[in-house]
C-alpha cells in the first residue's frame, strides 16, 4: 500500500444532505451524497442539469447559503471534518486555501470592475500575507504558468479585454495561487469553444502532474472525463448512485442511468445508427420520488425500484452501485453493443 492510500482520502463527503426552504416548499438538493477523493488523482462527478453535481461542490467551500441548508452529513478533509460545530477555524483557513474553486463562467465569477491583478493579489494578500509587491509578482508567476502570454501586461487589464479562454485561465491562476492541494472545478470548459476546451483540459492535466494536485472535476460531458479523470462518481436526483474507475464505467456502465448517458453520448470507437437520448425529465426534488429516483425514466424498473431506493453497494474492481438490476442490459441490444466492443 502506498503511504498516500495509508493515510486515508484526502477529502470524504459523507451522506451529506441539503435542502433549500423556499416559498413553494423544501427541495432536497442533496440527498445523501457519499464520495471520496485520493491524494493526486481527478474525480469526475457526471450528472444532468439539476442533478447536485455544484450544490455538492457549494457545501465543500462552504457556499451554500439561505434558503439553503446543509441538515445533515459530514465533509471531512484529512480526516478532520469541516462542518463540526468546533471547526468553523478550521474550515476558514482550508476553504481557499488548501481547497480552490473554479468556476464555470468566467466571465460572471471575475468582477468587471477590477484588474485581473487586482483580483489575483488580493487573494494572496488574504491568505499568505504577501505585501504589495511580493503579491503583484506572485500574480505574474501564475498568470505564466496557465500560459497567459505577458503576464504584467495582463495583470493590468480588466476581464472584458481578456477572450473567454484567457479569462479561465486567469480563474485558474486564481486558485492555484495558495498552491492548494485540491482543485474543484465546476463545469470549467462550458461556457468556451470546443478548441479552447481541449486547450484547458491539456492546462489541468498538465498542472496536476507538475504540481501534484487532486481535482474534483463536475460536469456533463462524458468526454471531458474521458479526457482527464481516474474515477467516475454518477449523481442523479441528489444521489451518487454509481462509481468506479472511469475506464471501467466505460466499459461496463452498471447502472441504467449510466447507460442512458452513454448511449446519449457520441463515440468513434463505437458505430451506431443514431443517439438514443434518455427518456422523461428528472423528478422534481420539491416532491422526490418513492424509491429509486430514476424508476419513472428506467427500461427495466420493477416493483421493488418503485417501493424502495437501493444503496450503494461494493462490487468488484472497486466499483460501487445504488440498483436493484446492476448490470442488468437497460437497452435491447446492448448486451450485443458490448461483446462487439470486446
Amino acid at each position: 500500500m502506498s503511504a498516500a492510500a495509508a493515510e486515508g482520502p484526502l477529502l470524504q463527503v459523507k451522506g451529506l444532505q441539503v435542502r433549500y426552504f423556499t416559498e413553494r416548499g423544501t427541495i432536497e438538493a442533496s440527498r445523501g451524497v457519499t464520495l471520496h477523493l485520493d491524494r493526486g488523482e481527478t474525480l469526475g462527478l457526471v450528472g444532468e442539469s439539476g442533478s447536485g453535481k455544484s450544490v455538492t461542490s457549494q457545501a465543500i467551500l462552504g457556499l451554500i447559503r439561505e434558503p439553503g441548508r446543509i441538515v445533515a452529513g459530514d465533509i471531512v478533509w484529512k480526516g478532520r471534518s469541516l462542518l463540526a460545530a468546533d471547526g468553523a477555524a478550521y474550515a476558514r483557513r482550508v476553504r481557499g486555501k488548501e481547497i480552490a474553486l473554479v468556476f464555470q463562467d468566467p466571465m460572471t465569477s471575475l468582477n468587471p470592475v477590477f484588474t485581473i491583478g487586482l483580483q489575483i493579489t488580493e487573494v494572496l494578500r488574504h491568505h499568505l500575507k504577501l505585501g504589495r509587491r511580493a503579491a503583484s509578482d506572485r500574480a505574474a508567476e501564475l498568470l505564466d504558468l496557465v500560459g497567459i502570454s505577458a503576464p504584467r501586461q495582463r495583470l493590468a487589464q480588466y476581464p472584458h479585454e481578456l477572450s473567454g479562454g484567457m479569462r479561465q485561465r486567469a480563474l485558474i491562476a486564481m486558485a492555484l495561487s495558495c498552491e492548494p492541494e485540491l482543485l474543484v472545478a465546476d463545469e470549467p470548459t462550458t461556457a468556451l469553444d470546443v478548441t479552447i476546451q481541449a486547450q484547458i483540459l491539456e492546462l489541468l492535466g498538465s498542472l496536476q502532474q507538475r504540481l501534484g494536485l487532486s481535482i474534483l472535476l463536475i460536469t456533463h460531458d462524458l468526454g471531458v472525463v474521458a479526457a482527464l479523470c481516474h474515477r467516475v462518481a454518477v449523481i442523479y436526483a441528489g444521489r451518487i448512485v454509481e462509481t468506479g474507475r472511469a475506464a471501467d464505467l466505460f466499459a461496463r456502465p452498471a447502472h441504467p442511468y449510466t447507460m442512458g448517458l452513454l448511449r446519449s453520448t457520441p463515440r468513434i470507437d463505437v458505430v451506431r445508427p443514431r443517439l438514443v437520448a434518455i427518456d422523461g425529465t428528472p423528478p422534481d426534488l420539491s416532491h422526490p420520488p418513492a424509491g429509486c429516483a430514476f424508476h419513472t425514466r428506467c427500461p427495466i424498473a420493477t416493483d421493488a425500484c418503485m417501493a424502495e431506493a437501493p444503496s450503494l453497494v461494493p462490487q468488484a474492481g472497486g466499483r460501487t452501485v445504488a440498483c436493484w438490476r446492476a448490470f442488468t442490459p437497460a437497452w435491447p441490444g446492448e448486451a450485443a453493443n458490448r461483446r462487439a466492443r470486446g
